[in-house]
């Protein structure tokens, strides 16, 4: 399925059954590489929900091609397929996936998480939005912590080899050049000091990361999390589950303090909630020793310009993108200079 003209009659009645019947789509989020519809739902059945999430291929062709070349479709399709069941976070409920193998189009029928709202990556959080954001990743790395078996799954990114981090450093250093040339003006000399020394280290960065992996979301930020309100939904929902990984899962924890939180913010609280998110983890029985984590967080801590460099490149350029992609740029840039963290590469 390709877009909203494949949501007909005959598609409602398999999801939901006889006697069901949906309203008119509504576009919802700013997704860059999928589209997110609400969809009313009719039907006298009490099980079947009022209104439904729809997410589809992007309908912009730069963006499409991006998710297909990455895999981003076939991923977040398979994450419901083969894994969501198998971790405790706080996700949408599926109701329906179909994926095609071959030309990468699909369709997923998600919980509507109303009202919950999500998060806004531009202007940041608070210290308690934070807190939940950090404790809520043990229920996704605790349960498939250190597991030899993601090894099994061939369709998780992971960077195993020297080779990998070689090809991300040569796409880094290749897409840097444009990226600069429209996000310059956004970054101090020294954040730009630090994105052109670290291209060149960039392998060795990948090689120099925690050896202990487990499932991780690969974009945790501010605009792939729902918080509840007054009103209700769920305390905390994770949702864009285009980038699981296999990687160490520390690096979910400061790609999101780093890019999410503002600086002055995350200066004050990162030490503590670096002590949060290992109290969580020992709740799944797993020892941390806070040295290491905090060294591993330190590494880590150039994820989000990685991302913001990569990711920026390959995806249709909106406004809204652009301002997104310059905060999680100087954000993530000036993590890495206020840790010091090229001295560990």
């Amino acid at each position: 399925m390709r877009d909203l003209s494949s949501l007909t009659p005959v598609f409602w009645e398999m999801v939901f059954g006889h006697g069901v019947s949906a309203g008119e789509p509504q576009r919802i989020g700013e997704g860059m590489i999928g589209a997110n519809y609400r969809v009313p739902i009719v039907s006298r059945n009490g099980d079947v929900p009022s209104s439904v999430v729809v997410k589809l291929p992007s309908p912009g062709e730069a963006s499409r091609a991006a998710g297909v070349a990455h895999r981003t479709y076939e991923r977040e399709a398979k994450f419901y397929m083969q894994l969501a069941g198998t971790v405790d976070v706080r996700r949408p409920r599926c109701h329906f996936v179909e994926f095609d193998d071959e030309t990468h189009d699909f369709v997923l029928v998600l919980e509507d998480l109303g009202p919950a709202v999500p998060g806004n990556q531009i202007t940041g959080c608070s210290d308690d939005e934070a807190h939940r954001a950090v404790v809520e990743l043990a229920a996704l790395h605790g349960p498939r912590w250190d597991d030899p078996t993601l090894f099994d799954v061939d369709w998780l990114q992971r960077r195993t080899a020297r080779a990998d981090g070689e090809m991300l450093q040569a796409a880094y250093q290749h897409l840097l050049t444009p990226f600069l040339a429209t996000y310059a003006k956004y970054l101090s000399d020294s954040q730009i000091g630090l994105a052109r020394a670290f291209g060149g280290r960039l392998a060795d960065w990948i090689d120099g990361r925690g050896s202990v992996l487990t499932l991780g979301h690969g974009d945790y930020r501010l605009d792939n999390l729902m918080f509840g309100t007054p009103t209700g939904g769920p305390r905390i929902a994770v949702v864009d589950w285009q980038t699981p990984n296999h990687g160490p899962g520390v690096v979910d924890v400061s790609y999101f303090l780093g890019a999410a939180v503002l600086p002055d913010v995350r200066r004050s609280i990162e030490n503590g909630l670096v002590d949060d998110y290992i109290a969580a983890l020992g709740r799944y029985g797993i020892d941390s020793n806070r040295t290491t984590m905090w060294r591993d967080y330190v590494h880590a801590s150039f994820a989000g310009l990685v991302m913001a460099v990569v990711a920026s490149m390959v995806v249709t350029p909106t406004e809204r993108g652009e301002a997104m992609f310059a905060a999680m740029a100087t954000r993530a840039a000036q993590h890495a200079l206020d840790l010091d963290a090229l001295d560990l590469l």
